[in-house]
């Protein structure tokens, strides 16, 4: 089980961060000073720190975090590090990302956003330290790729390839299918892989939103601009931006960004400062972006900067050989597979890939009454060891069971919801008789 240091010198915020995270099954130290988090990380197995940028009454400037973040590195320089900021430290939590935390969030925090990055980095660690790269199976993981099809043994290699290169990489893919993962592989596999690695997900972005995330903005630039923000670029100045759900982007947007990545400059929102960083473009939809360039709605000069090379990660049911090895890997080793439930699964369509996969698998271990999986466990509409029902038909059984509530069908589909209704549309789904 990994174990969490939390350091903040607010004992309000060390009550609800260590509530937090115990509810989810971590066990939790914390440390109200430099020196009490120096003395448990020298005295105790810290799997992960979540530190505040101050720990002293009146003090803003963020100093004592990058003091302690230093120090930590020292100790350990593959201690994860995740960095808690108010606006007044950003610019410097900016800079501790470049020089090696693993990552960092705004005050007030968004309980979801910090589970996943502790989930993330937490089972990074714990992976580091248990990584393997063969068993029996033949099966290889790489930075938490768990396979065994040669369709993903080509991908890797191309990846592996394409990752010593610095060109932009369009990576495509249906949702769930593990694009994202992707463009951490290439990027921790390239020259770049000691700076930063920003991510944005333009589909979860409001337009109005997308030009000043990714561009900064100046104080007074817009209604509620009180401070100047730096944008995901000059973050991400010497490493990686990843821009996910790329085809979400504004044409107006598109137009600043082919500009970004064929001179590197661009103005904060509101400045007629020009500002140049070097970043390299990872970007990753499941759109047909030749189609949306054909409908108008993405520009033709970008699509060709943004696909300099272009790596397809095949939908689940592409590559039937690793499910059984992915379920085993989500489930742990206090738990294994009957035989049907092998077959139950390797026969079932997942439409929602590796994410609807991980969704059943986690339903299994709640359900389960014994170690031994079986099919049933998983709750699937192919529970049985059948045929699976297609896409369509798993779609109406789960949006029947949620009573057409889109948010829940999506969860756990594992779509986001925009793809959901597009595959509603595609197959002519009537959502209120299954209501």
């Amino acid at each position: 089980m990994p174990q969490i240091l939390v350091v903040d010198d607010n004992p309000d915020i060390l009550e609800a961060l260590e509530l937090l995270l115990s509810l989810h099954g971590h066990t939790v130290l914390t440390a109200e000073n430099e020196k009490q988090a120096l003395l448990a990380v020298s005295h105790q197995r810290v799997d992960l720190v979540i530190q505040d940028m101050n720990f002293a009454q009146g003090i803003t400037s963020g100093k004592e975090g990058k003091s302690l973040f230093t120090t930590l590195k020292a100790l350990n320089s593959d201690l994860p590090i995740i960095l808690i900021t108010a606006w007044t430290q950003l610019e410097t939590a900016i800079s501790l990302v470049k020089s090696g935390a693993t990552d960092y969030l705004q005050k007030p925090w968004d309980d979801v956003k910090l589970l996943a990055l502790v989930e993330k980095y937490s089972q990074k660690t714990q992976t580091n330290k248990s990584k393997h790269s063969q068993n029996e199976s033949n099966q290889i993981a790489v930075d938490d790729f768990i396979y065994e099809s040669q369709e993903m043994h080509t991908l890797i290699a191309q990846a592996s390839k394409v990752a010593a290169a610095n060109v932009n990489v369009l990576i495509t893919g249906a949702n769930g299918a593990g694009k994202e993962k992707l463009a951490d592989y290439i990027h921790q596999q390239s020259p770049r892989h000691n700076s930063a690695f920003i991510k944005v997900n333009m589909g979860a972005l409001p337009h109005e939103l997308m030009e000043a995330e990714l561009f900064g903005t100046e104080k007074g630039a817009f209604t509620g601009a009180n401070q100047a923000r730096v944008g995901r670029f000059e973050a991400a100045n010497g490493g990686t931006l990843f821009l996910d759900e790329i085809a979400n982007l504004t044409l107006s947007g598109q137009m600043k960004l082919l500009r970004v990545l064929q001179t590197g400059e661009f103005e904060r929102l509101g400045s007629n400062t020009t500002l140049k960083v070097d970043v390299r473009v990872l970007s990753a939809t499941n759109a047909d972006l030749q189609l949306a360039v054909q409908q108008g709605t993405f520009r033709e000069d970008l699509y060709y900067r943004l696909n300099v090379i272009e790596l397809h990660l095949p939908d689940l049911a592409q590559r039937k050989t690793d499910i059984a090895p992915l379920v085993q890997y989500f489930i742990g080793n206090d738990y294994s597979l009957s035989d049907e439930a092998v077959k139950a699964l390797t026969h079932h369509n997942w439409p929602g890939n590796v994410r609807e996969l991980e969704n059943a698998c986690k339903r299994a271990l709640v359900f389960a009454n014994s170690n031994i999986l079986a099919p049933s466990d998983f709750q699937l509409a192919s529970a049985q060891i059948e045929p699976a029902l297609d896409e369509k038909k798993n779609i109406e059984q789960v949006l029947r069971k949620h009573k057409g509530i889109i948010k829940h069908t999506a969860l756990e589909l594992g779509l986001s919801r925009q793809a959901l209704y597009r595959r509603i549309e595609k197959y002519q789904i009537d959502v209120d008789s299954l209501c």
